[in-house]
């Protein structure tokens, strides 16, 4: 092993089951479920036409500007895998472009991170294949490594292991660790099931004005009588 420069294999991975089930609930209603902490951070947008990315993570830790690593991962990536590819955040250098995406889509991957920049984005905002990226530039990319597969990575602070299941929608990523899907399940699913029931009575009565009211004068706000 050569620290900052190997690829190794990814030992687990979620189950697919976990992605059907997760791809039907809103990204806020997960991240609610846990305490607001496992963002990927307001950088990673969708650039593609719509659509939710959701599946294990294939992970890849590059230089900036550098796709090498990224094209090995591209080869080792298996059909619901969701490539995340940390850059560094540097926008200098698209790390990945049309062809390489038309790849992913050929071989039925499930979406593809890209913690840096992307080229080709008329292309890609056309379609429903789940491209997630910080920045849009036309300069290619190098491919003189180093970089590393499947070991852990950060995204805006998101801790990202191989095979963690990864979920993003219009709203943006998140990542929920694999020993703790069952759960975040259990309480993302009551979450929505719960504010998709009550939805229809928005409007019906007040935004909980006494019990605001109540909030803000134990700490202090004054109102006028």
């Amino acid at each position: 092993m050569q620290a900052g420069f190997q690829v190794l294999k990814r030992r687990s991975a979620v189950g697919s089951e976990w992605a059907d089930k997760f791809s039907a609930i809103p990204v806020a209603n997960i991240s609610d479920s846990m305490s607001r902490l496992n963002s990927g951070g307001a950088a990673l947008r969708p650039l593609h036409a719509g659509g939710v990315l959701c599946g294990p993570a294939l992970t890849v830790k590059s230089c900036p500007g550098d796709n090498l690593m990224t094209h090995m991962a591209l080869n080792l990536a298996v059909a619901g895998d969701v490539i995340v590819v940390d850059a560094g955040g540097d926008l200098s250098n698209a790390i990945i472009g049309e062809r390489m995406l038309a790849y992913c889509i050929a071989k039925k991957f499930a979406g593809i991170v890209i913690n840096g920049a992307v080229r080709d984005f008329g292309w890609i905002r056309r379609q429903s294949f789940p491209v997630y990226a910080c920045g849009i530039t036309h300069q290619g990319p190098y491919k003189n490594g180093p970089g590393e597969i499947n070991t852990p990575v950060s995204i805006g602070g998101m801790v990202v292991a191989p095979g963690d299941l990864m979920v993003g929608d219009d709203d943006g990523l998140i990542c929920i660790p694999q020993a703790n899907v069952a759960d975040v399940y259990a309480k993302s699913a009551a979450k929505f099931e719960h504010e998709s029931r009550t939805f229809a009575a928005i409007g019906q009565g007040d935004n909980n004005a006494d019990g605001y009211r109540a909030q803000l004068m134990k700490l202090g706000c004054y109102f006028e009588e």
